[in-house]
């Protein structure tokens, strides 16, 4: 019978579960340094480059990776289109979107293409490690502070309650299907709570939150919690503050 000490030892020589990353970015030394950013940490490897967003759909057909950290601006494919690409293939394979934001005006098409969830380029290193395991747990990546200002530089586009297509305190027709408390688990999601915070909120627990998050996905056919920030949005749901 292995002893207290030996068992120990065999759990702590445990290899760790690897999060597989594929970098997608124009700029050879950008890639270069968020791969010597990613490899060291234990937990993540970076198992292919590339260099334009059709390559980096061709890496995802080859390889499944868990995590696409995509550039927006590349050539032959850009990083919205990609993105787009890979979600048709029906691939479990999770993009997070690189931006510099105020060059990168089509994040915010991104994120409508299916992407987990978007980062800047300036991100700290331990941001990033986090984001990434965020993402390949299959959560999202939705920053309310950036969320604000990408929300902030489109709300052109979002619906105008003074339009009369929609009745301020009603709720819009695509959300119709959703009961009161998924309503307002769609809300605290928009504000980019976490499902801790949304479940202090309402008082109840994180697994429930999680089961009404999982419903409101499932009625309304989207693929994260990023589609969701953006619908609600869209539908006047919620309005840019």
């Amino acid at each position: 019978m292995a002893s207290r000490g030996n068992v120990a030892r065999m759990q702590s020589t445990r290899p760790l579960v690897t999060i597989r990353v594929v970098l997608a970015d124009d700029q050879a030394l950008l890639r270069k340094g968020f791969r010597m950013i990613l490899e060291a940490e234990d937990d993540i490897t970076v198992i292919g480059e590339a260099a334009d967003g059709a390559a980096a759909v061709r890496l995802v057909e080859l390889y499944e990776p868990d995590v696409v950290l995509m550039d927006v601006r590349m050539p032959s494919l850009d990083g919205i289109e990609a993105t787009r690409s890979i979600n048709a293939l029906g691939s479990l394979s999770n993009v997070l979107i690189l931006t510099t934001f105020d060059l990168d005006e089509y994040a915010f098409s991104a994120l409508r293409a299916g992407a987990s969830g978007f980062l800047l380029k300036d991100v700290p290193p331990d941001e990033l490690a986090r984001a990434i395991r965020t993402v390949a747990r299959g959560d999202a990546v939705v920053s309310p502070r950036i969320t604000r200002r990408l929300l902030q530089e489109y709300a052109h586009q979002l619906p105008d309650l003074s339009s009369g297509d929609q009745v301020e305190g009603a709720v819009p027709v695509m959300l119709e299907g959703l009961t009161a408390r998924e309503l307002e688990v769609l809300v605290a999601v928009a504000e980019g709570l976490s499902n801790i915070e949304i479940a202090e909120r309402l008082f109840v627990s994180e697994a429930t939150v999680k089961s009404h998050v999982g419903r409101v996905l499932a009625k309304l056919g989207l693929r994260n919690r990023v589609q969701a920030v953006v619908l609600a949005f869209q539908t006047g749901l919620v309005r840019p503050s």
